[in-house]
């Protein structure tokens, strides 16, 4: 399927799991996407199997950690296209564990990656969405952002700050378009970064009706889809058995 009008993209955290998702799905419909992660192995073999499909993709290693790194991922989408449609800031960590864990390393990789993986997305690309005076950016949140869980309370705390973020930067933009998706559990390797055995354990039975990630991949292409003038703000998908 060819978009008669297809969008210049660029995705981070897009190795596996929901980024992988989007990423064939948007590759599918047609659009023009620049891919980022940190496991270039992968991404190298997703883009191979893609472009073999017809799609326009490239790839560049981007830790969301560096904001170099995600910087150069929009500097070369710009140079190669001459624009930015929709920066989709997808990468994250969900090392849960109970506070009294005192795993303090993990809460900060997920401060990392969650909150300032998000705010170096923006502002890789927020001049040159300004100054087009057009542009969408999409920040994958998690039901998390909505509720506090056990296990999750410093992950649900980064989710919260990327609902506030994303609120705060549509109101302070009239030309651009922030939407926030909030998925619930989706199949993905998120949850092999928790270390504690009673987190993981609850993870397991809590993942039995995950989701797979192209339900998410289908609610980012909507968002993308709608008029200019049409800023969907917030989507939040789960199971329909799920009780969060």
């Amino acid at each position: 399927m060819t978009q008669r009008n297809p969008k210049v993209i660029i995705l981070t955290g897009a190795s596996s799991g929901i980024g992988e998702g989007i990423a064939r799905h948007l590759a599918q419909l047609g659009h023009q996407l620049v891919l980022g992660a940190r496991r270039t192995d992968r991404l190298s073999t997703l883009c191979e199997e893609l472009r073999s499909s017809g799609a326009s993709v490239d790839y560049l290693a981007t830790d969301v950690r560096q904001r170099a790194d995600t910087q150069q991922l929009a500097d070369f989408a710009l140079a190669k296209y001459g624009r930015i449609d929709v920066m989709i800031n997808n990468a994250g960590v969900m090392p849960l564990s109970p506070m009294s864990s005192m795993k303090v390393e993990e809460w900060d990789l997920m401060l990392d990656v969650n909150i300032r993986g998000v705010l170096y997305g923006i502002a890789a690309v927020l001049p040159t969405l300004q100054a087009q005076q057009y542009g969408h950016i999409i920040n994958i949140a998690s039901v998390g952002a909505l509720t506090v869980s056990p296990t999750a309370a410093v992950y649900c705390a980064t989710k919260f700050a990327v609902r506030a973020i994303s609120d705060g930067l549509r109101q302070e933009s009239p030309q651009l378009r922030v939407t926030v998706i909030n998925p619930g559990v989706v199949e993905s390797e998120l949850a092999d970064t928790i270390t504690d055995s009673v987190a993981q354990e609850a993870m397991k039975r809590y993942r039995q009706i995950a989701l797979k990630p192209e339900a998410i991949a289908k609610a980012v292409s909507w968002a993308i889809d709608q008029p200019g003038d049409v800023d969907t703000s917030e989507i939040t998908v789960r199971p329909t058995a799920s009780a969060h």
